[in-house]
């Protein structure tokens, strides 16, 4: 607990610490009448609130909660680095006792980042000390907890732990998010390098400067993976809005007047989404959920084939749906709100893309899973199993001789039998022992 503590607090300053130096920075740069040292303490404690993804109120304009998801990455790092300092510091041995290291971390940390949401509330903002509370707990138990797991063996050793079914369905897992992401990103590079004109000019627009324009790419570059995973659902179909009655899917786009900044320019403009754009280019796009259930399905297979040529198909529907609870998460947390006004709804449904990737990557799954699986197992796994199941039923048991122990008489006649082969274990491989005595 007392590690726990030290490393949560270690892990807090530093981010802290990395936030305040950019916000000095600005604050050195830009015109700060009025906005004293203070000030600056508030909006970098506003700004590491913001990396763990905790909405505010802003006065005058209502409820923030469209923020990037980029910064996450910097507390993550944080955690992930204080999560094997506490499992080493602590002399952690076994590997069910990381959850108990994951907690000693989580709960000092989520209490930090609930008094950092009080003490950075002004007139302007108010950050949401609930919100605080559970993220900060959240990601500190999420992150610590999987680097206190590495630090006890590597990934291969620590999956290997896991039975072949869940092992299979999450590296399919994997397999369909990493070309989901792949695709959502060379997706999103190529509307915004189509759009470079309109980039230039909201840049330029804004003059911020020298050291404004660092940061403003700074903060572009917090949004990409927000725009990925928005990418990622418009190649599912339902898209996302960015405000109130706006939608910008395959079928079209209807957007109104966007902000001021430049990474929007790679949103279509006018509502014209197809007319530069070939129509294969966009049965391409539509394809690739698809794809990525195909891989999911290979993948699966590949790390555990079944007998059953009913079972690779539902696991391969298991797997779908474990891909699209992952892609309904990260598709809420990528949007929200910009105020109460018009833009009050910015973002991908969450639920609509859960239930779309679900139903999308699930039944390419499930049909890649069968077909790969019927055709590891050789074409006919029922003929094969049958087979060796008649084999076994026709080979000669093992002989028994009865040695008749000293006195049998007196002991009612009974006979022990004694297998000579019975502690000769070459002739089956022994299995190699499974589970946490496994580690080192």
């Amino acid at each position: 607990m007392v590690s726990g503590a030290v490393a949560a607090v270690a892990a807090a300053a530093a981010g802290l610490a990395v936030l305040t130096l950019l916000v000095l920075i600005g604050w050195i740069a830009a015109p700060h009448a009025g906005l004293g040292l203070t000030g600056v303490l508030r909006t970098a404690a506003m700004l590491w609130l913001i990396g763990h993804h905790v909405g505010f109120a802003l006065h005058g304009a209502g409820r923030i909660g469209m923020l990037p998801l980029g910064l996450v990455l910097l507390p993550g790092a944080l955690l992930w680095r204080a999560g094997r300092w506490v499992v080493r510091a602590g002399g952690v041995t076994r590997l069910r006792h990381v959850a108990s290291a994951a907690l000693a971390l989580a709960v000092p940390y989520a209490l930090v980042a609930w008094a950092l949401a009080l003490a950075s509330r002004s007139a302007q903002a108010a950050p949401s000390a609930a919100q605080a509370l559970i993220c900060g707990f959240l990601l500190a138990l999420i992150a610590g907890g999987l680097g206190g797991a590495r630090a006890m063996a590597p990934w291969p050793k620590l999956t290997a732990l896991l039975p072949d079914r869940p092992r299979s369905v999450i590296v399919g897992l994997v397999g369909a998010l990493s070309v989901l992401a792949v695709a959502g990103a060379v997706l999103a590079g190529a509307s915004l390098a189509t759009h470079l004109g309109e980039y230039a000019t909201l840049s330029n627009s804004l003059a911020p400067g020298a050291i404004g324009s660092v940061l403003l790419l700074v903060t572009q570059l917090a949004y990409v993976p927000n725009a990925i995973v928005w990418a990622i659902s418009f190649t599912l179909g339902p898209g996302f809005a960015f405000g109130t009655g706006t939608v910008v899917a395959p079928t079209g786009a209807a957007l109104g007047q966007l902000p001021a900044f430049p990474l929007l320019a790679a949103l279509p403009q006018g509502g014209a989404l197809h007319s530069a754009a070939p129509p294969w280019l966009t049965v391409a796009v539509l394809a690739l959920p698809y794809l990525a259930g195909g891989a999911a399905g290979l993948l699966l297979v590949r790390a555990a084939p079944t007998p059953s040529l009913e079972a690779a198909p539902l696991w391969g529907l298991g797997c779908g749906a474990a891909v699209g609870a992952v892609l309904g998460v990260l598709a809420a947390f990528s949007g929200g709100p910009l105020g109460n006004g018009r833009l009050a709804a910015v973002g991908p449904s969450g639920w609509q893309v859960a239930l779309v990737a679900a139903l999308e990557i699930g039944i390419a799954s499930a049909i890649t899973a069968g077909i790969a699986n019927w055709i590891r197992l050789g074409g006919r796994p029922r003929a094969r199993r049958f087979a060796g199941a008649a084999a076994v039923a026709s080979a000669p048991a093992a002989a028994t001789v009865p040695v008749p122990r000293p006195g049998q008489d007196t002991d009612g006649g009974h006979t022990i039998y004694l297998d000579p082969w019975a502690g000769d274990t070459d002739v089956l491989p022994q299995p190699e022992p499974r589970g946490p005595s496994a580690l080192p």
